[in-house]
C-alpha cells in the first residue's frame, strides 16, 4: 500500500476552507488520520453529521496531539491564541500551516510564539465560494486554482515540499512568493474589489430617494455579480484588511487616484478618455478571462456541493 503524505492531520476551524481542505485529504487518502477542531457546538454537530473528519475535537490542545501537519484554517484574529494553547502540545518536527489572506503580519506573530523544531510553512489557497461554514465545503474547491506559499528563514526543503505535494495532491497549482509580495499581489486582485463591494452595498442601501427594495427589484446581473463578494464572512474581511492595512492603503490611494481621472473625464463629457479606458480595460480583462479558463473545473465541484 502507498505510503500517505502524512499520519496524522489536525485542522484548527471547519468552516469553507477547513472543511473543503478535510473533504479533499480524505478523498485523495493523504493522511492516515484526519481530527478537525471547531470552538462552536454547531460546527461540530454539523462536522460530525458531514463526517469530514475522521475524529471532531473541542479541545485544541488534544486536537494536535502527535499530528504531524496543523493546519489553521481560522480567521487572522485568532491566530495567537490558538499557537498559544497548541504550541506546548505539538510533538517536535511537526509542520504548522495556514490558509491565510494576508502574511507578513501573521508571520511575525507566529514565528514570536512557536517553539523550537516545529516549522511554520505559510499558504494561502486562492479559492473560495461567498458561502461559509462547514457544510459550505466540498473537495473539488482547490481543483486548478493557485495555492501561494511563502517560506520564511528557517524552512527547510524537505518540509517546504511536503506543503508543496499536499497542495499539489488536492488539485492547486503552486507559486512560490515573499511574504511582501504576496499581501501586495492579493491587496489589488482580492482585498481591494472586496472592499469595494463591500462599500457600494452600503452605498445603494443608504441612498434617501431609492427604497432598498427597489436595489432588490431592479438589480440586474452586472450589481448581483459585482457585489456577490459582498457574502463573504464579515470577520474574515475585517482581518484580512487589519492585517494587510499597509498595501491595502497603498492600493486605495491608487484607485482613488483612478477613480478621479474617471470622474473628471464623466463631468467634463471627456468621451474619448472614456473610450480609451474603457477599450484597454476590455482587453486585459479578456485576458484574464482567458487566462482563468483552465480553472473553471472547480465550478463544477461547487454547483454540486451548495447548488
Amino acid at each position: 500500500m502507498k505510503k500517505r503524505l502524512f499520519k496524522q492531520v489536525s485542522i484548527i476551524g471547519l468552516g469553507l476552507i477547513g472543511s473543503s481542505l478535510a473533504l479533499s485529504i480524505k478523498k485523495n487518502k493523504l493522511a492516515d488520520k484526519t481530527i478537525g477542531y471547531a470552538k462552536s457546538l454547531s460546527t461540530r454537530k454539523k462536522a460530525k453529521k458531514l463526517k469530514l473528519v475522521d475524529t471532531v475535537s473541542d479541545n485544541l490542545s488534544k486536537c494536535v496531539k502527535d499530528s504531524d501537519l496543523v493546519l489553521i484554517c481560522t480567521p487572522l484574529s485568532t491566530y495567537s491564541k490558538i499557537i498559544k494553547n497548541i504550541r506546548s502540545h505539538i510533538k517536535k518536527g511537526s509542520i504548522v500551516s495556514d490558509v491565510g489572506s494576508a502574511k507578513e503580519k501573521s508571520i511575525k506573530q507566529i514565528e514570536s510564539l512557536l517553539g523550537k523544531g516545529i516549522e511554520f510553512i505559510p499558504a494561502h489557497p486562492i479559492a473560495g465560494t461567498e458561502k461559509s461554514g462547514p457544510e459550505s465545503g466540498f473537495a473539488e474547491l482547490f481543483m486548478n486554482r493557485w495555492c501561494i506559499i511563502t517560506p520564511i528563514s528557517g524552512n527547510s526543503k524537505k518540509n517546504v515540499n511536503k506543503i508543496k505535494s499536499l497542495w499539489k495532491s488536492l488539485g492547486s497549482q503552486i507559486e512560490i512568493m515573499s511574504p511582501e509580495r504576496h499581501d501586495k499581489v492579493m491587496a489589488i486582485t482580492s482585498h481591494l474589489p472586496h472592499l469595494i463591494a463591500y462599500n457600494i452595498v452600503s452605498t445603494a442601501a443608504d441612498l434617501e430617494d431609492v427604497t432598498k427594495s427597489d436595489i432588490i427589484k431592479y438589480s440586474a446581473s452586472g450589481f448581483r455579480d459585482f457585489t456577490r463578494i459582498a457574502s463573504s464572512d464579515p470577520t474574515m474581511w475585517r482581518d484580512i484588511f487589519l492585517n494587510n492595512k499597509e498595501a491595502v492603503l497603498e492600493m486605495i490611494g491608487r484607485f482613488s487616484e483612478d477613480l478621479s481621472a474617471l470622474q473628471k473625464a464623466v463631468r467634463w463629457e471627456d468621451g474619448d478618455t472614456l473610450f480609451k479606458l474603457f477599450s484597454r480595460t476590455k482587453k486585459i480583462r479578456e485576458k484574464i478571462i482567458t487566462a482563468g479558463q483552465d480553472t473553471d473545473v472547480a465550478d463544477f465541484g461547487r454547483s454540486k456541493r451548495i447548488k
